[in-house]
């Protein structure tokens, strides 16, 4: 039996994941997808001071008091700069790390650093009267939708889990200056349908960090494959357990 914690993205709620958990918990594994702070069950907590130390904080202080350890840590979009920083705190409890179309920061970059388009983002929020909030995504026309999800039904049900997102979340720096978070294997899940324009993925070096190949997969998939294909998803996440 493998842990799987699943970290949700900006906007979203833990609610995300609710298609894939059950699939990876009939596997046998035990699985954990929380809402972090200012969202879901927590959404009253949102305010200008939450930030990514304070997600990460989340994730931490959930996996020592679970006592939980041999991690798959899975960081969806925003949510590669939590687990990164995660890892970065308690490396011996994690045992591969799953950036999910999710932003892949190095030591001291911010969310702006690794996808520059945010930045227009924070403007447009700071031009607002409530200067440290930003509101979801628009729904664009397919193949882009709300989120890569096209469904009227399902955008209509990812409509209820989105949250505001706090500025505070793209300014903070990711610290990766723990020599053993380097050696945590990694692996990257991409979505390579509708992919929004100005969204432009780093390449990921053919070498990890900790020495090996590189892992990389695909999903022929809009941004949230947890909703759009969840199967799929599990059947790549399984391969990890």
């Amino acid at each position: 039996m493998s842990t799987f914690l699943l970290v949700h993205g900006a906007w979203h709620s833990g609610q995300c994941w609710e298609r894939v958990v059950p699939l990876l918990a009939s596997a046998g594994h035990r699985v954990v997808a929380p809402s972090l702070t200012g969202y879901g069950d927590k959404a009253h907590l949102l305010g200008p001071e939450v930030g990514l130390d304070t997600h990460v904080d989340d994730i931490v202080r959930l996996i020592n008091e679970e006592d939980l350890t041999d991690v798959i840590l899975v960081g969806h979009s925003y949510a590669g700069l939590v687990i990164s920083s995660a890892a970065n705190r308690i490396p011996d409890r994690i045992a591969h790390l799953v950036y999910l179309d999710a932003m892949v920061p190095e030591d001291g970059e911010s969310a702006v650093d690794v996808h520059p388009v945010t930045q227009a983002l924070i403007d447009r929020a700071a031009e607002s009267e409530v200067g440290w909030r930003i509101p979801p995504m628009p729904e664009l026309p397919p193949p882009l939708g709300l989120f890569g999800v096209t469904d009227p039904a399902d955008v209509a049900w990812l409509r209820t889990m989105l949250s505001d997102q706090p500025v505070l979340c793209l300014r903070q720096p990711v610290r990766l200056d723990n020599p053993a978070v380097r050696t945590i294997p990694r692996t990257h899940i991409h979505c390579v349908a509708g992919v929004p324009e100005g969204i432009k993925r780093r390449p990921v070096p053919e070498i990890q960090p900790n020495g090996s190949p590189a892992q990389v997969w695909e999903l022929e998939t809009g941004h949230d494959c947890m909703i759009t294909m969840p199967a799929e998803l599990t059947e790549l996440l399984l391969k990890l357990g």
